[in-house]
């Protein structure tokens, strides 16, 4: 999903609670990786990896200026002879310490094994966020959750990508005023057509 699509989404989802709760939790995934530094995880589980949501968050680190929302997407079935980006194994989760940001990501509450990982990273005092059921163990021991349920309005996928393009946004939104259509037109042509920000 491009830029413009995002917009349009967002258009739609005006007066939804969808815009404010993934403003809200891009906004805590944006100051942990930025206020502590120490790189983010991305995991999902072995049956959903969310190496869309990797990608989307790599293009918005990148057109930002914000070096620290590059995720490692961390794997279950990662293999040393995988590219550098894709080989990233699950005993990088045991070296999680405090400083880092771990962000899980699962369409239904992760297995036993992967639980585990993420409450001995939390533990080591790595931040953890998640993105999926809204019950369960998982969203217990986060310390920030976005809860998508079975069945709502927005599947998974699509708040992925209203929290990533949310995560690169350098400043709050204007408050939704009454502007005419030709003014929000107008500013999210000028928002799409400037440049990306100068790379040092």
């Amino acid at each position: 999903m491009d830029a413009v699509r995002v917009a349009l989404l967002r258009e739609v989802l005006a007066g939804t609670e969808w815009l404010g709760a993934t403003r809200r939790f891009a906004g805590a995934l944006r100051g942990s990786v930025v206020s502590h530094g120490g790189g983010m995880l991305l995991v999902g589980t072995p049956e959903y990896e969310p190496w869309h949501l990797a990608a989307h968050l790599v293009d918005e680190a990148a057109w930002s200026g914000t070096p620290e929302l590059a995720p490692t997407l961390v794997r279950h079935d990662a293999r040393s002879s995988d590219p550098a980006h894709l080989a990233v194994g699950l005993g990088r989760l045991e070296a999680a310490r405090r400083g880092e940001t771990l962000l899980v990501v699962s369409p239904e509450g992760p297995a036993a094994p992967l639980l585990e990982r993420v409450s001995d990273a939390r533990r080591a005092g790595a931040t953890v966020l998640s993105l999926g059921p809204g019950e369960g163990e998982l969203p217990a021991m986060a310390h920030e959750a976005l809860a998508v349920p079975d069945g709502s309005e927005l599947d998974l996928d699509t708040v992925q990508h209203l929290v990533s393009a949310a995560a690169g946004e350098n400043a709050l939104p204007t408050p939704r005023g009454r502007r005419r259509f030709r003014d929000r037109v107008a500013r999210l042509a000028e928002h799409l057509t400037a440049p990306p920000p100068a790379r040092w």
